[in-house]
């Protein structure tokens, strides 16, 4: 994919917003429920590009640029789940949103669960994307990708879309080894939200692709804990999960290009259109 591609329509939709010590950045696309839409490391909403339009002609799309990626500057903080859910929470009490739905991919979906799993009573419903509940359901080889990831990888990174798009929009351009350090540190640690997920309250579709960073069988366990796949569903649905949870595993895409499928923003679009049960 090209940087160009990531290049979401100029506007005068861009606003911040100063939550938790963070001047977080957003931008508000369309009309309708309300939508957090919340993009993957090293990237910013600007990804979503491919599919605003789609996803803006029936939601007010609120694209978010977390800590210290897109035009979000770096604070003195790690690059944690929870604190970025709970900037998250904070955007939504500062823009006076009735529990709206919470959308996002890899980094983006994690931070959305950790929105729902602290804050359920903030959100409708909930996409999570190509994210996953434990550190070691991560292929081994993309794991020790992951491991290498720091501020020593920026000659490597200067002809990718995620150097150019932060060179481009960032605050601080000269930022983005500290964010590869980030990202590195943030990666190397050890997580299972296993628990967590099997309370979870929030009405979820669990999005992956057929060849994700992990294998699909991770997704249908994040289901099963949410009461899916575990029996038929029923002639009129009534073996369908309790809480309205849902699994899509998209085919013909991988961990780097869903977040631009159109089969992810209908998929997305479905699920937010159901009444919840």
């Amino acid at each position: 994919m090209t940087a160009t591609a990531w290049t979401a329509e100029p506007g005068t939709s861009g606003q911040y917003a100063d939550v938790n010590g963070v001047n977080l950045y957003y931008e508000t696309h369309g009309t309708g429920r309300p939508m957090i839409l919340l993009h993957g490391g090293l990237g910013s909403g600007e990804m979503f590009a491919p599919v605003l339009p789609t996803l803006a002609d029936r939601h007010q799309v609120i694209l978010v640029d977390l800590q210290g990626h897109g035009r979000t500057a770096d604070v003195d903080r790690p690059l944690d789940l929870t604190l970025m859910a709970d900037d998250v929470a904070a955007l939504i009490d500062h823009l006076g949103l009735e529990k709206p739905d919470v959308v996002g991919y890899s980094l983006g979906g994690g931070v959305a669960l950790q929105v729902a799993l602290r804050h359920p009573d903030k959100v409708g419903r909930l996409v999570v994307a190509s994210a996953n509940i434990r550190s070691d359901a991560v292929y081994p080889e993309m794991l020790a990708q992951q491991g290498q990831v720091s501020g020593a990888a920026v000659e490597f990174m200067k002809d990718t879309p995620m150097y150019e798009l932060y060179q481009r929009v960032a605050p601080r351009p000269e930022d983005f080894p500290r964010l590869l350090d980030k990202i590195g540190e943030a990666m190397a640690k050890d997580f299972d939200y296993t628990e967590q997920v099997r309370g979870l309250r929030v009405p979820t579709l669990v999005v992956a692709a057929d060849a994700d960073m992990a294998p699909p069988s991770h997704y249908v366990e994040i289901f099963n804990l949410l009461d899916g796949g575990l029996r038929d569903g029923g002639w009129m649905g009534e073996g369908r999960p309790k809480g309205g949870h849902a699994l899509a595993i998209l085919p013909g895409l991988t961990h780097y290009d869903l977040f631009a499928s159109p089969l992810f923003a209908a998929a997305t679009l479905a699920f937010l259109g159901k009444q919840e049960s």
